[in-house]
């Protein structure tokens, strides 16, 4: 079904991007790919488009693969011709499929390049809007942690080169200049030679506070494992001071995602009265047990009486909050994934009250696995979840109405490709 060989400078002289759908308004977004991520942002506002990330050959992610094409579109409903990128799209290299992205931009450290990047996709082409050369602390594509402090704040953290220390850049995003940077404060852990690389970083706009999850490791490179379960440092965002002692959490070994700091699969949620969600793991034998964790709003560290997921298949990978205390998640089937299955991911709706996971259904059936662990499928927008399926029959688009619990049908993709990413953008 994937194809394996592919010209991607072929594929695009083949046509033009074209697409005559509808627009929708949206509301109720706080971050760039749904939910209310309490990370210091306005609302998505006015007429969106979708942005669907396809790679060719292999899925991408991890740098794993640089022929991505992405087509946008403006309607994701069932209604509409199937969408396929052959002859249409842009090729995202020399960027990466690991983006972040806010209202009508994105942003990124490209590949092999020193500066920080706002851009744009319009019309089967990529804008650049703005470009920031790198002053005092460099950063390299993919990894690196980010939040919004605001509107027009981004602050991105990372391990230095040496990997013995964190460091910090506040970029003002309308004009991508440099506000402040800097070097947090923050001791390496216990018996640790090097922080983990990006960590995750958030906002917790309800509070006032950064939250920054991280770990240490025995050695300087890829065989270095972590010498404790993951720390949080609360971080004050005014001045960058770390606030108290960080502290080793007592639940989970590691938070999702850590490698790449939520540029690519978001792995934080917050509900309505400001509490923090994160997806972790912890490794048991060959398993990895996925975990569910919540800090309560103003506190410092997890609520080890909160009732986790109680019944998880394996490792939670992304993690969206839906409103009314439901969250989805992307979470994969340790036991099929640990058998070398090919389709081993499944998402789920978790009622954060009962831990209790019911896997997406349409039509009363479950929607079956899907392939790719490193991907983030599904946008929350406009009271709905937009989740993107890569099965073994089909890769199509499932739309979950947040309200009533419901799912419809939406558009059809193209088999043959890897379909990676789905992003919400302003027009």
């Amino acid at each position: 079904m994937k194809t394996k060989t592919f010209s991607v400078m072929k594929f695009l002289k083949t046509g033009m991007f074209a697409t005559a759908l509808f627009s929708f308004m949206a509301c109720s977004n706080e971050t760039p790919n749904g939910g209310d991520g309490g990370d210091g942002g306005s609302e998505l506002t006015g007429k969106v488009h979708f942005d669907i990330f396809m790679s060719v050959g292999e899925h991408g992610g991890m740098g794993r693969s640089e022929n991505t094409i992405v087509k946008s579109v403006d309607s994701l409903t069932v209604n509409q011709p199937m969408i396929d990128i052959k002859g249409s799209g842009v090729e995202l290299n020399p960027y990466t499929i690991e983006l972040i992205s806010k209202g009508k931009y994105y942003y990124q450290v490209p590949s092999k390049q020193t500066r920080f990047t706002k851009f744009q996709i319009i019309n089967n082409r990529i804008e650049i809007v703005q470009e920031q050369p790198f002053v005092t602390n460099t950063y390299t594509e993919r990894k690196y942690a980010h939040a919004w402090l605001d509107d027009n704040t981004l602050l991105i953290m990372a391990a230095n080169g040496d990997g013995d220390k964190i460091i910090w850049t506040k970029l003002n995003a309308e004009d991508m200049t440099i506000l402040s940077e800097g070097t947090l404060d923050l001791p390496l852990p216990k018996d640790a030679v090097v922080f983990t690389t990006s960590g995750i970083l958030t906002y917790n706009q309800k509070v006032g506070k950064l939250y920054y999850f991280y770990y240490g490791k025995d050695k300087a490179d890829r065989k270095g494992v972590p010498t404790s379960n993951f720390l949080t440092a609360v971080i004050n965002p005014s001045d960058m001071k770390v606030e108290g002692t960080p502290v080793v959490n007592s639940l989970a070994g590691e938070m999702a995602g850590s490698s790449y700091g939520q540029l690519m699969q978001e792995c934080v949620a917050y509900d309505e009265e400001g509490n923090l969600y994160l997806a972790a793991f912890t490794e048991e034998g060959d398993f990895d047990k996925g975990q569910l964790l919540r800090i309560n709003k103003g506190e410092s560290d997890f609520d080890a009486s909160y009732n986790n997921i109680v019944n998880n298949e394996g490792k939670i990978c992304t993690l969206q909050y839906l409103g009314n205390g439901k969250a989805l998640i992307y979470s994969e089937n340790a036991s099929l994934y640990s058998q070398g299955a090919a389709y081993y991911m499944k998402y789920s709706i978790v009622d954060l009250k009962t831990g209790e996971r019911t896997p997406l259904t349409y039509n009363g059936k479950e929607v079956g696995y899907s392939s790719g662990r490193f991907s983030q499928r599904s946008v929350v927008v406009d009271g709905k979840a937009y989740i993107g399926v890569n099965t073994e029959t089909s890769t199509c688009i499932y739309i979950y109405d947040i309200a009533t619990g419901t799912t419809e049908k939406g558009a059809d993709i193209a088999q043959g490709y890897y379909f990676d990413v789905l992003r919400v953008v302003e027009n």
